[in-house]
């Protein structure tokens, strides 16, 4: 490991590196759900002819898919933290 990276990373962890990738693959997993759910809706509105009722359905339901997925993972990584630190006392 280059020696510039090397301080970056932790004992017993994927380092400051692996969180900085798992989070950004969390933001990417936010836009791509976003997405999906706005194209299904858009085609739902082509084929019933709503426009743009499902298309705003498919927007707000994949953002909140996307919010709790995000929530989740926080929330578990807090608690896997959280275990860590009552461990290491």
């Amino acid at each position: 490991m280059p020696e510039a990276l090397a301080g970056l990373r932790r004992e017993g962890s994927g380092g400051s590196l692996g969180a900085g990738g798992k989070y950004a693959g969390l933001g990417l997993q936010f836009v791509a759900s976003i997405l999906l759910f706005l194209y299904a809706g858009q085609w739902l509105d082509r084929r019933f002819g709503t426009a743009p009722l499902f298309l705003y359905l498919g927007v707000f339901t994949g953002a909140g898919a996307a919010f709790y997925s995000m929530y989740r993972m926080l929330m578990a990584d807090q608690r896997r933290d959280e275990r860590e630190r009552r461990k290491d006392r």
